[in-house]
This record gives C-alpha cells, structure tokens and sequence, in this order.
C-alpha cells in the first residue's frame, strides 16, 4: 500500500480532510492523493502557487516574510499551509516550497532545499502549523520525488496523531 493509499484511507476512517499548497513541486502531492480511488471524500484540492505574487495574493503569505525570508523559507512554508487550510476549510494542509533544481541554489538555500508546512486542527478552529526543513539529494526529478513522498507522510502521520475530529 503506498503512502498515498495509507493517507485516503485513515482520513476517511477518520472523517477527516486535507488540502495542498505546493510550489516547487507544482501538484504532485495533489496528484498521488486523487490516484487513489475514495480520494474525493478526504482531499477538498490544492493550489500550485508557484509564482510568488500567487503565494502572496491567493495563499496570504507576507510580502514581509517574501522580501525578508524568501519563497523558500519556514515562515513562508507556514503561511502557505495556513492559506490553504483557511482557504479550504480542512482538517489538514500541507505546504512544500523549495528548490528542485538544477539551478537556483545558493550556499544558503542549496539545490534539494525544501521546507514543508502543516497547518492542523479542526475546519472551524485555530491551526497549529510546523514546519520542517529537509535538503534531498538527486536531481530534479529526484528532489522533487521525495518531497512529494516526504508530504505525503506528513499528512499520514498528522491524521493519524489526530484523535478526533473538531
């Protein structure tokens, strides 16, 4: 059973719901939900915000924190999942923005570079959002590969920490 099968079916044991918010990996987490069959129940959808003016106009992310921080960055993980998580009044939204590659990277923020948001709680309450950092190997397939797997995960292990739905 792949993550994305394991995901679906405990959100829908569950009662649960998540949503997406993705940058540099431009849908894919999106897309390995709604392979699985049963996926409508759980997943409300995602936004590809790949360009920073739709971070900022559509996900609620600070020009503050893109000037300051950049796109690739935890506090812009954080907002991106908040967002989308508002945006789709879910359970859960999970957020990737990084740097997939070949070109992009800086000694600060390397090539693989990715953050991760997770914003959770019930559809009507105040999220809890974490974030987390992660620098993957490979080349662009391969960055961006493992961070949609990496969010997938995510999801799983949030939804099955929930004990109940608010």
């Amino acid at each position: 059973m792949t993550t994305a099968e394991k995901l679906v079916k405990v959100l829908t044991e569950k009662k649960m719901t998540c949503a997406t918010a993705e940058s540099c990996t431009g849908g894919g987490v999106g897309y390995a939900i709604t392979a699985v069959s049963g996926s409508s129940a759980v997943f409300w959808g995602g936004i590809i915000s790949y360009d920073n003016s739709v971070k900022h106009g559509v996900l609620g992310v600070p020009e503050e924190v893109l000037s300051t921080k950049g796109a690739v960055s935890s506090e812009c993980a954080a907002a991106m999942a908040e967002g989308a998580r508002r945006l789709l009044k879910t359970d859960l939204a999970v957020s990737l923005t990084g740097i997939a590659g070949p070109g992009g990277g800086s000694a600060e923020k390397p090539v693989g570079l990715v953050w991760f948001g997770l914003a959770s709680g019930g559809s009507r309450s105040r999220a809890t959002v974490i974030t987390e950092k992660k620098v993957f190997p490979g080349d662009r397939e391969a960055v961006r590969s493992a961070a949609i797997e990496h969010a997938l995960g995510l999801l799983l292990a949030a939804a099955t920490e929930e004990n109940t739905k608010i």
